[in-house]
């Protein structure tokens, strides 16, 4: 016998619980659910309200809200529907609220927390309905369609708002001790943003606010409190703030709170022009991670409202979840600004390149606040998704980035002195510490002679040192000639966009009149007009012409891009400097850039070619960056050689860019590997300047110039 039919499948009637219990497992995390809920109904606030019953029978749990409520027809065809795609496709709550329940299985949590659920809700227009749900109903039932529950709607003058009602028995009742409710208060508190309450400081923010009702549990503190967020945003390590005007002009403060008796810093700020994106307000606060971090967080006031300081792993998780720069207008964020994870600076991205210096996304809270869109040009996107990515949007971003980058630079100094993070290495002092045999071999010495030993033996045994010594330092010689060919390259590589600028016109040449030449040359050989010749010719010595451009311009990078290491000779000191300098020839014509080398013509200096290159090619690029980034009306750089007879006394670099601001040269930060005030630099032009020096036996040093930056070159004392 066979058959043929459709059927339908029917959920069994414990499947609702199912959902409930398998997805929400904690109570605490049930209790979170339907707290997000009150969020999604656009309610200012909610209360969460315990109460035990005196015998130890049970207790009864009610949360209500003042939201926009439900109607009769949302409580049948969407709260009673199990899993609906409801607030997934709307997205936003009616007020604009990110939807924090996308699942549609939130309000089945509820048959975690007791026998019983009483719902009560009331619409803006007083339209009130009331459904009783009782869960074993679910148990018994063979089919999820077997369930009946009574609804009742009336329309009366109550405000609007919902109210759920659950009541659990003495078996329930063991489920909630203290460390439940310390963990449903650590729950809760992660859900208010500290950046939200700092900006309700101000003015009408979309403010949440939570309040928690404990009363009559067995060994358990009675409470009765507003949920505040934890003050993480009060315990920052380091922080920058203030205010931009439209005009590009402001002051921003930074602040320290890693160390005591420190004294916030002014900073002026000039963008040379209009933002582009109106006036802004900054509020940015950023925190180490690493271990020590953590706990002096900590240490400086993390608690709860009762006073507990949190974990170690609760301190960072509340970083992870209130991390963001937040973007607020009149009062409201525009989100996903601000949300953890989204990235919209690209922090991250800029951490991998050099992650000594910048700070990920993950050790950020702030916010920056802009004007209307008449004032700022800053415009909403209609999905309400973000801003629009505009001109004026790119200029924020690239206002924030500055501004972050003042805040990292002076993060860097701290650590680098406090010797949070790790020495940055310079090769030069290290070779030098490192082969250094004298000390070791004095104090051999002395070890020997109080303990007996005659003298001869004493000769022979610091002889032993010595010939030892002496071959570690060839093999050192070997490594340091090593290092200077990879920094000369390096170098060649931070110079790139000028090598690529200048070849760019003899390309385009070739690319353009070759197939010309092929054409005229083709239309030779068919006529055999000399004629043709007429054309050809100024085709071909255009041809050479261009490809001289390339012959003086590798002839020019030729000592940064040399593989091997000649050895050490006297050089004219003048003209190789004109030479590093010959390499930005074309750059500087394009940027009106004007530059003279002036000292004593043939005047030798030993060094290797390379180390000139790299110390000057690194000088100059960065003169020529900032002269044009600052955007300087007059652009001069001056290199004077000065000398004593055979003596090269010093030489004087100065330009008349922005200059160096005087913290940074007091710290000698500027010449550590990896630190850089470019927003996308990697710190290695001052860093390979200053090893290519050493190897010189020079000592290159900044100075404070009442205009320009001012660098100085000078022999190495016996000291250095």
């Amino acid at each position: 016998m066979s058959s043929i039919g459709t059927y339908k499948i029917r959920p069994a009637g414990r499947h609702i619980l199912t959902i409930g219990r398998d997805l929400i497992q904690d109570s605490y995390a049930a209790v979170v659910e339907l707290v997000k809920n009150a969020y999604d109904a656009d309610s200012p606030d909610v209360n969460i309200e315990f109460l035990a019953k005196p015998d130890g029978s049970g207790y009864s749990i009610v949360i209500t809200d003042h939201g926009h409520g439900m109607s009769r027809d949302t409580v049948i065809n969407k709260w009673m529907v199990p899993s609906t795609r409801d607030k997934l496709e709307r997205g936003r709550s009616p007020s604009g609220r990110i939807m924090q329940g996308r699942k549609g299985v939130g309000r089945y949590a509820a048959s975690i927390l007791g026998k019983d659920l009483l719902l009560e809700t009331i619409t803006p227009e007083g339209e009130k309905t009331v459904l009783l749900v009782e869960w074993h109903t679910f148990e018994d039932a063979q089919y999820l369609d077997d369930v009946e529950i009574l609804i009742e709607t009336a329309m009366g003058a109550e405000h609007s708002g919902t109210r759920l009602s659950m009541t659990g028995d003495s078996q329930l009742l063991k489920d909630w001790d203290q460390q439940q409710f310390n963990k449903l208060r650590f729950e809760l508190k992660k859900l208010i943003s500290p950046v939200s309450v700092a900006i309700n400081d101000a003015g009408n923010d979309d403010e949440f606010r939570i309040s928690l009702d404990i009363v009559g549990f067995s060994d358990v503190q009675d409470v009765t409190e507003n949920i505040e967020p934890f003050p993480i945003f009060d315990l920052f390590d380091y922080r920058i703030a203030g205010r931009i005007g439209a005009d590009g002009k402001g002051t921003l403060i930074y602040s320290l709170q890693k160390a005591r008796n420190t004294t916030d810093e002014k900073i002026s700020f000039d963008f040379n022009g209009s933002t582009g994106c109106g006036e802004l307000l900054f509020d940015l606060r950023v925190y180490d991670r690493d271990k020590e971090a953590i706990d002096l967080l900590i240490k400086r006031g993390l608690k709860d409202s009762i006073g507990n300081y949190v974990g170690k792993n609760q301190a960072r998780q509340l970083l992870t979840v209130s991390n963001g720069i937040g973007v607020y207008r009149n009062g409201f964020r525009i989100r996903p600004h601000g949300d953890p994870g989204f990235d919209w600076i690209e922090l991250d991205k800029k951490r991998v390149q050099n992650p000594s210096r910048k700070i990920g996304s993950d050790q950020i809270i702030g916010y920056v606040l802009i004007q209307s869109e008449e004032q700022s040009d800053l415009v909403e996107k209609s999905s309400r998704d973000g801003l629009k990515q505009n001109s004026a949007f790119e200029r924020l971003k690239e206002i924030t980035e500055k501004v972050i980058a003042k805040l990292e630079e002076r993060r860097f100094i701290y650590r680098q002195k406090a010797g949070i993070s790790r020495p940055a290495l310079r090769v030069e002092k290290e070779f030098e510490r490192l082969f250094s045999f004298e000390v070791l071999k004095k104090d051999v010495r002395s070890k020997l002679t109080r303990g007996g030993i005659d003298k001869e033996t004493a000769d022979e045994i610091i002889e032993i040192i010595s010939r030892d010594a002496e071959d570690k330092n060839k093999v050192a010689e070997d490594i340091r000639q090593a290092v200077a060919i990879y920094q000369g390259q390096a170098t060649l590589g931070k110079i790139i966009n000028v090598i690529l600028h200048e070849g760019r016109r003899p390309l385009n040449y070739f690319r353009n009149q070759i197939p010309n030449l092929r054409y005229w040359y083709d239309s030779f050989l068919k006529t055999g007009d000399a004629r043709k010749l007429d054309t050809i010719m100024p085709i071909a010595e255009g041809v050479g012409q261009n490809a001289e451009v390339f012959v003086k311009l590798f002839s020019r990078l030729d000592p940064l891009a040399a593989g091997k290491r000649t050895a050490r000779k006297p050089l004219d000191l003048k003209k190789n400097i004109l030479n590093a300098l010959s390499v930005f020839e074309e750059e500087m014509k394009i940027q009106n850039v004007v530059a003279r080398v002036d000292g004593p013509d043939n005047f030798l200096f030993s060094s290797w070619q390379q180390d000139i290159y790299a110390i000057f090619t690194n000088l100059f690029e960065n003169s020529i960056y900032w002269m044009n980034e600052k955007k300087v009306q007059i652009r001069e750089i001056t290199v004077e050689v000065v000398t004593d007879s055979d003596t090269l006394l010093h030489i004087d670099y100065r330009d008349t860019g922005p200059g160096i601001e005087p913290d940074l040269i007091a710290s000698d930060v500027i010449f550590e590997p990896q630190f850089s005030t470019k927003p996308s630099g990697t710190g290695l032009g001052l860093a390979i300047a200053g090893e290519a020096a050493n190897r010189s036996g020079l000592e290159l040093k900044a100075f404070e110039s009442e205009q320009g930056a001012w660098f100085r070159l000078q022999l190495k004392t016996e000291e250095e």
